[in-house]
């Protein structure tokens, strides 16, 4: 068998995930040991069709392109693996002289890795790199892609509040994406930069959604300072656990969600008869280059890098995670570890207790600790004419 690698990307993309894939090639070049570097056009199933691209054959000038280049460049999928797929797959494997099969990808993906890797008996050195804006999978500190995508919704919910600031007119409720973990919708406090910016309501789905409460929380603040931004989780649930609204689609490990944040708008204004609108900024910051975070960036190419690294030293079975470093002058610091793969394969991670308020409506100063040194360079700074104002008058 000849010394090969394929990449496979899983589930939806990450501003960074092609940041892994750079990482990937620049370790193969780098160890001297690597004919060809696949990548698997579409996911599974183009593994499945055998279709197969080499990275190496990219110009080396142009590769450096990966690195702000959104989406996912070999294409990805939620393709559905039958048993019979995987038993496929060693015999593909052996076709292509493939001796290091990666996947990059979320939970799903994780488990994919970890049933790939069984197949193949100890045949082909199989490894994880982690992926997702979710932030949910288990025992890393975090994943790449989150950082990029908090810091688009911070960056965002920031320019938002300041439009609703200027014309104090209304409820704005912002949506975020997560699924079933509230680590992204969490990351929306990193707007605020003084007492009273928004976010000024931030529910996440780890708590049970309580209409007349949010109702109350609104008309309170409302009432207070004539507008109000909203950040609410796709995946909010009720006290019995039921979608507060009805998922427009399922399947075995997709849910597309109801548009929650229109829902939320709709009850602001039938219940207390105030103007209300709501945003829904979806994949746009799954896809925002101009938002990535340089922290999330370096660490995906290190997580590329890092699981070839570990396959040509004959492990397999196993995920790249990150943990925390402590540092003399509590600066961050992070690095990789191997993981498990058992220890990741289809379980969630969710924001903790300790990260959300006693209500249930807001975060904690320990979680925005925790969060901010992932989104990088912070998000703008605006001018406040009331600064002045103030100067003026005293």
């Amino acid at each position: 068998m000849e010394d090969n690698v394929l990449v496979i990307h899983g589930g939806g993309p990450t501003p960074v995930i092609n940041a892994s894939l750079y990482g990937v090639i620049k370790q193969a070049v780098e160890s001297g040991g690597i004919r060809k570097v696949y990548g698997a056009l579409g996911g599974t199933r183009g593994v499945l069709e055998e279709d197969f691209f080499d990275l190496l054959r990219i110009p080396e000038e142009e590769r450096e392109l990966l690195l702000r280049t959104p989406a996912s460049a070999i294409g990805s999928s939620r393709f559905a693996l039958e048993d019979g797929d995987y038993a496929k797959m060693p015999g593909i494997f052996r076709k292509h002289g493939i001796k290091y099969v990666l996947l990059n990808g979320g939970n799903g993906t994780m488990d994919t890795c970890g049933k790939i890797d069984a197949a193949c008996g100890g045949r082909v050195n199989v490894v994880g790199i982690p992926k997702t804006i979710d932030n949910d999978i288990a025992v890393t500190d975090h994943t790449p892609g989150y950082g990029s995508a908090a810091r688009y919704l911070a960056g965002t919910v920031h320019e938002v509040g300041e439009d609703v600031r200027s014309l104090p007119i209304h409820v704005c409720v912002v949506e975020a994406m997560g699924r079933n973990a509230g680590w992204l919708t969490a990351a929306s406090v990193l707007a605020r930069k003084e007492k009273g910016d928004a976010p000024h309501l931030i529910y996440l789905p780890e708590r049970p959604f309580d209409e007349e409460e949010f109702l109350e929380d609104v008309k309170a603040l409302y009432d207070r300072q004539g507008q109000v931004v909203v950040v609410a989780s796709e995946g909010l649930r009720d006290a019995d656990g039921n979608p507060v609204v009805e998922p427009v689609f399922r399947t075995e490990r997709a849910v597309y969600y109801g548009d929650v944040s229109s829902y939320l708008a709709g009850l602001v204004v039938r219940r207390l008869g105030i103007k209300a609108r709501g945003e829904k900024p979806g994949i746009c910051g799954r896809a925002s280059v101009p938002w990535q975070s340089e922290v999330d960036r370096e660490e995906a190419v290190l997580a590329g890098k890092e699981a070839l690294r570990a396959a040509m030293e004959g492990c397999s079975g196993v995920m790249i995670g990150f943990r925390r470093k402590e540092t003399p002058g509590k600066e961050y610091r992070a690095e990789t570890f191997r993981v498990p793969i058992k220890e990741v394969m289809m379980y969630e991670k969710t924001l903790p207790d300790e990260y959300i308020n006693e209500r249930g409506n807001d975060v904690t100063e320990a979680f925005a600790q925790w969060c901010s040194p992932l989104i990088g360079g912070g998000i703008p700074e605006f001018i406040r004419l009331d600064k002045y104002k103030k100067e003026i008058q005293s």
